[in-house]
């Protein structure tokens, strides 16, 4: 694109460009006059400086607010998007004020946004194998985009880059934290909207004699593993059986088996062991537990997630009092436990008074059920979808 294709696409889809900033006088200007080249819908966010951002700022006649003192990164850009939402702006590109960012990629992400054909969150994709990139950075990235992965499903190169495009009323109105780790939140808790979340291609600049980093590795890196906890944690327990739930809704049972069965991540023989192992899970002792466990057994074996989360539903309510009789029936023999249950009352104590039986039951009908559901399931895609093995 051109540059005057560049301005008017800018003013055409209302982006302006944020700038959170904390103590980077050196460079500070350089990023500022650099974006100017390409818009003046410049807000400017001075996170509480204490060296001479005040005084270099005072020089430009863009939106500038000064925060009195340093809270972080997260809520500079939370009030720094509240702000560009109230001038009017529908998207806003974040670039950091370090230097590390290269002002003339704007046209990338504005080029990219005209491509899409709807709201998009896009990120740029450093190369983060490049010399001169600390290694602790590019470590960080790989974590950090493995638990992205794991939260949303989507497969990014780079999650920690600070330059990025933002569908300003697509992202959540409220958030939880402060300050580096508010970058992560907000994508996760954007793809779970199910905003499209892609990688840009763009520089990156690495100066240790310009670049000043705010990043506290410990502390940081603890609030980061505390909200991936979080959120993960929330993941298993409710993103993926609202989607799961929200998929079937959506779709006749036909078009459920083509597309989410037949169609889904996989061959048949993994898909099959997918089911399997739902079905094995589901019929274990863990009332309450069985999502995060199937979830979390699916990724460690590379399984089918959405498989392994319908087989672990044959532990329903409706189906549960019969799950309960036959373990404690198979796990007679085992134990010499109590045979006569039909004749006693149904309750709690039932099972606590026969749990050692109850739990070598419960296994031996998992692992029969899983079996049995396994071969089936194997037989039926190989069936109606041979080529898929």
């Amino acid at each position: 694109m051109t540059l005057p294709e560049v301005q008017n696409a800018i003013f055409e889809k209302k982006i302006c460009v944020l700038i959170p900033t904390y103590n980077n006088e050196k460079t500070l200007k350089r990023v500022i006059d650099g974006v100017l080249d390409y818009t003046e819908n410049i807000i400017v966010i001075n996170d509480g400086s204490t060296d001479s951002t005040l005084q270099i700022l005072e020089k430009y006649s863009i939106t500038i607010i000064n925060l009195s003192e340093n809270k972080g990164k997260g809520n500079a850009l939370k009030i720094g998007f509240r702000k560009a939402k109230e001038i009017g702006y529908d998207y806003a590109i974040t670039i950091d004020s370090d230097g590390q960012h290269y002002p003339d990629d704007i046209p990338v992400f504005v080029e990219n946004l005209l491509s899409e054909n709807e709201d998009v969150l896009l990120i740029g994709n450093r190369n983060m194998s490049q010399d001169g990139i600390p290694k602790k950075s590019s470590f960080g990235n790989r974590f950090s985009n493995f638990w992205f992965w794991f939260e949303t499903g989507i497969k990014l190169e780079d999650t920690q880059s600070g330059y990025r495009l933002y569908p300003l009323h697509k992202i959540p109105k409220k958030y939880f934290t402060p300050k580096f780790e508010f970058e992560i939140e907000i994508i996760v808790r954007t793809a779970w909207r199910d905003i499209p979340v892609k990688n840009v291609p763009i520089k990156v600049l690495y100066d240790p004699a310009e670049r000043v980093s705010h990043f506290r590795p410990f502390k940081d890196f603890t609030r980061i593993s505390i909200l991936n906890t979080i959120l993960v944690t929330i993941t298993l327990l409710y993103i993926i059986p609202r989607n799961f739930v929200n998929n079937f809704k959506k779709k006749s049972f036909k078009k459920f088996i083509k597309e989410d069965v037949l169609e889904s991540e996989g061959t048949n023989r993994v898909k099959a062991f997918s089911i399997a192992l739902g079905v094995f899970v589901g019929f274990l002792p863990f009332a309450g537990y069985h999502t995060l466990l199937v979830i979390s057994l699916s990724i460690l074996f590379k399984l089918n997630k959405v498989l392994a989360f319908v087989g672990s539903n044959v532990s329903l309510p409706p189906f549960m009092p019969f799950i309960i009789a036959a373990s404690l029936l198979l796990g007679v023999p085992f134990v010499n436990g109590n045979s006569d249950i039909f004749n006693q009352e149904w309750n709690f104590d039932l099972v606590k008074n026969n749990i050692f039986q109850y739990i070598i039951g419960s296994l031996i009908l998992a692992s029969t059920m899983s079996v049995i559901s396994g071969i089936a399931a194997f037989l039926f895609l190989n069936k109606v979808n041979p080529e898929n093995n």
